[in-house]
C-alpha cells in the first residue's frame, strides 16, 4: 500500500508544524489560543509520541475558515 503524499511548492516547507511554529506561522498568537483551537476542534492537530504537531493543511484550512467568517460578518 501506498500512502499519497501532499504535494508543497519546495521540500523546505514543513508538512508538520509543532505548536511553537504553528504560532509564529499564524501571526503570533500565544500558545494558550493555538491549545485552544485544537482542544474546540477549529484547528486540526495529530499527535507523534509526546508530541502534538499541526499539519500545513490544518494551517491552511484554520485561515480558510478564518476568512469565510469574516465574509459572513459583512
Amino acid at each position: 500500500m501506498t500512502l499519497a503524499v501532499p504535494e508543497r511548492n519546495s521540500l523546505a516547507e514543513p508538512l508538520l508544524y509543532s505548536v511553537r511554529d504553528a504560532r509564529k506561522a499564524l501571526g503570533g498568537m500565544s500558545h494558550t489560543v493555538i491549545y485552544d483551537l485544537m482542544r474546540r476542534g477549529r484547528l486540526r492537530s495529530v499527535k507523534e509520541g509526546r508530541s502534538r504537531l499541526i499539519p500545513a493543511s490544518a494551517i491552511e484550512e484554520y485561515v480558510a475558515l478564518l476568512e469565510r467568517e469574516a465574509g459572513e460578518q459583512k
